[in-house]
């Protein structure tokens, strides 16, 4: 995908900005049934994600839900590429369904492009489903799909925001405050200043562009404001301390993220911190500093919660990496279309903006968190096995 974040782009809430590609909350438990608090004078929801996670005693002994026509609730939920952060969202789908009694199918592109992200769309919208929650990929150039799906059906977006678009709702984080978060782990993982890389699968998503321009605001100590204009990927970019050299995109190649990482190695012999912002991407780098014998010489930093990545830190080869929830990004969308299929408009706050907000993960938390985010999916713990 290419690459265009030049062009000025305004905020339109916190979770978002004009069109141009996953959040916990403290404290650490994140695990099965969130409520939404809609809180006091912020007119944006926040999901509370200390409380449980459904109603799963009577929840798979539910009869299928009906729309206010009487069909059964059928939703979808439809990712930007096949990753391991996507599963992680659809065990939090199936766990909703179960509980909610209706039917959910997750939709990843499997070639992470626009093109098939709309033919899915197509398809969705000829399938008369009753909702769907989409992470768009290239919002100002699908805004046409995008508007002709929200006129067919209740349509919301996850993880990445089309707010031009018609969509009723954004369900995620922040992600210029997440980019913020992850340059602060960035100037303790490089307390003395130097040099910066950054990798992405993508610039022109939405969520990438946030994540990117918070990060450039936090280390550069610019002044928090989320509607600053996107700085251009190649544009000079430094103060007194710190020096980002480049942002690398990859596509959602693994194979090019990996490739792009040992040429920025090979480039900047004195490089101080690389920051992967795709959950792949630490993955990469870490994969690329170890074939060039330079783990623990580069600093890393990161976002999502890839095994390697938290693995990574627990090794001490990683400083840190910033996580979302995807797991609540599943639930939370299911049950917010399940209201909207019944006629209920309650669950969409004035700002249209539900707030699933990030958290930094350290070596001092790693292993509670990997520990939880293993209970959610079911799969075993590696935290277990730690020496």
């Amino acid at each position: 995908m290419s690459s265009h974040s030049s062009c000025p782009r305004v905020s339109r809430h916190p979770g978002s900005r004009r069109p141009g590609c996953r959040r916990f909350l403290h404290p650490i438990t994140y695990a099965l049934l969130a409520s939404l608090v809609l809180l006091a004078g912020c007119k944006i929801e926040k999901v509370d994600q200390t409380a449980g996670g459904g109603t799963s005693e009577k929840g798979n002994a539910k009869t299928a839900l009906k729309t206010v026509d009487g069909d059964d609730i059928r939703v979808s939920f439809v990712t930007n590429c096949v990753a391991s952060f996507w599963v992680i969202s659809e065990a939090g789908c199936k766990k909703a369904a179960a509980d909610l009694g209706v039917q959910c199918q997750v939709r990843m592109p499997a070639t992470g492009s626009a093109e098939e992200q709309s033919r899915i769309l197509e398809e969705l919208i000829t399938d008369n489903i009753s909702g769907i929650a989409i992470t768009p990929i290239d919002p100002a150039n699908q805004t046409q799909i995008l508007n002709s799906a929200a006129e067919a059906t209740n349509l919301i977006t996850q993880d990445s925001d089309a707010p031009d678009s018609k969509r009723l709702a954004y369900i995620g984080m922040s992600n210029y405050d997440a980019g913020r978060m992850c340059g602060k782990l960035i100037k303790e993982a490089l307390p003395d200043g130097g040099k910066i890389a950054i990798f992405v699968g993508r610039l022109g998503q939405l969520n990438a562009d946030q994540r990117r321009q918070g990060i450039i605001d936090e280390v550069l100590d610019r002044s928090v404001d989320p509607s600053r204009p996107f700085d251009g990927a190649d544009a000079v970019l430094k103060n007194n301390k710190y020096d980002i050299v480049a942002t690398r995109t990859d596509d959602t190649d693994q194979a090019r993220a990996k490739s792009n990482a040992e040429d920025v190695i090979a480039k900047y012999p004195d490089m101080g911190c690389m920051v992967g912002l795709f959950a792949y991407n630490p993955t990469a780098i870490l994969e690329a500093l170890r074939s060039a014998d330079k783990l623990g010489e580069i600093a890393v930093v990161g976002f999502d919660e890839e095994d390697a990545t938290l693995q990574g830190i627990r090794d001490g080869h990683c400083h840190g990496t910033v996580v979302q929830n995807p797991f609540q990004y599943g639930y939370q969308s299911v049950k917010l279309l399940t209201q909207l299929a019944q006629g209920d408009r309650s669950g969409i706050p004035e700002s249209g903006f539900i707030d699933i907000p990030a958290r930094s993960i350290r070596a001092d938390n790693v292993d509670a968190f990997w520990t939880e985010l293993n209970e959610l999916t079911g799969k075993p713990n590696p935290v277990s096995a730690k020496p």
